[in-house]
């Protein structure tokens, strides 16, 4: 009773300290490991920004956890219900307290986040957790048994094959063995695991694979997370340095050393301050721009990510989710010179 217990006590405390342990490390990476400028960036980074990247680059992770674990859990009861106790395995007490609902709406944002290529496999899990639970709740129902755990996983592959099979060969004719398998295992997959599996492997398998993914998700997550942008990318055009004081009208007269012609600073934007533009450059050197010299500045949008994969179903590419598909697409505008480090045209 205590074991199961005490590790929910430990699972609740340390799950907090989780994203915050990304963000820290975010910004040391962004930092380039010099305590000075993480300290800076600690102090003007939004903490909501942050939060904000965190939650959009890893929303995927939630449908994963939950539909892999209850699995797993729903195997365990089913195979081995002697060995099945919620109240010393920790497996089996968050399966027998996650609602219905909560599975459920983790396939909806699993279809909603989740690349095309990886969505049989979200047809898989979702398979598997209603086949799973149809055999626990209904065992004396032998119909409705063989509808939920044979017929329908047969029809879904049918109608997978269907609309995936032009996707699935023409992975296979570009080397794309991984996009293949992605999309031609899972469908075929769905109809093994509807029933129990031998009662004295079921501890240890299923046990085992719980452990495996909760040591692998947390660094698939920081791997992904240290790879987003959390501040914004601008180029800031200054003016010459005396071109700058003139316009201030502070009277000095600069000397050789601090004459310095226009330039384009391109970074990303800490803050702006009452007397400086904070920017940290590409080399993650943090630049103070006086305000006086500040002439422009534009918002540089993220880059384009290059596409891993040429293959698409439909004319939907692999790599792009259903969000994608149904927010509307920024309109193609010519990208603004200063973004490339150059300045613009005379005025």
């Amino acid at each position: 009773m205590a074991g199961a217990r005490q590790a929910q006590q430990w699972l609740l405390t340390l799950l907090p300290a989780f994203p915050v342990l990304l963000l820290v490390l975010r910004l040391w990476q962004l930092s380039r490991q010099d305590m000075s400028t993480m300290l800076l960036l600690v102090q003007y980074v939004s903490p909501l920004g942050l939060l904000s990247a965190l939650l959009i680059a890893l929303v995927w992770a939630f449908p994963l956890v939950v539909l892999t674990f209850g699995v797993l859990g729903r195997l365990l009861r089913l195979s081995a219900p002697d060995r099945f106790d919620p109240e010393r395995s920790l497996l089996a007490s968050g399966t027998a307290r996650t609602p219905g609902w909560v599975l459920t709406g983790a396939v909806a944002l699993g279809a909603l986040t989740w690349q095309l290529r990886f969505l049989p496999t979200l047809l898989m899990l979702g398979l598997w957790l209603l086949a799973l639970r149809t055999r626990y709740l209904h065992p004396d129902q032998p119909t409705r048994i063989l509808l939920v755990s044979v017929a329908l996983p047969l029809a879904a592959a049918v109608l997978a094959y269907t609309a995936l099979g032009p996707a699935i060969w023409s992975a296979l004719r570009q080397d794309e063995l991984a996009t293949a398998a992605l999309l031609a295992v899972p469908p075929a997959a769905a109809v093994l695991l509807t029933g129990p599996i031998p009662g004295w492997s079921a501890p240890v398998l299923t046990h085992g694979l719980a452990y495996a993914v909760a040591a692998v998700l947390p660094l698939v997550m920081g791997a992904v997370f240290l790879r987003v942008p959390v501040l914004p990318t601008a180029a800031v055009e200054l003016a010459p340095a005396g071109a700058a004081d003139a316009e201030a009208g502070t009277g000095a007269d600069p000397t050789p050393a601090d004459r310095t012609g226009p330039e384009v600073v391109l970074g990303a934007l800490i803050t702006v301050t009452d007397t400086s533009t904070i920017v940290l450059d590409r080399a993650a050197g943090v630049r103070f721009l006086p305000n006086g010299r500040v002439r422009s500045q534009v918002l540089c949008p993220e880059a384009a990510r290059v596409p891993y994969s040429v293959v698409s179903v439909h004319g939907w590419p692999v790599e792009e989710t259903v969000l994608d598909w149904m927010m509307p697409r920024r309109p193609v505008a010519d990208p603004d010179v200063r973004c490339d480090g150059r300045l613009p045209a005379a005025r």
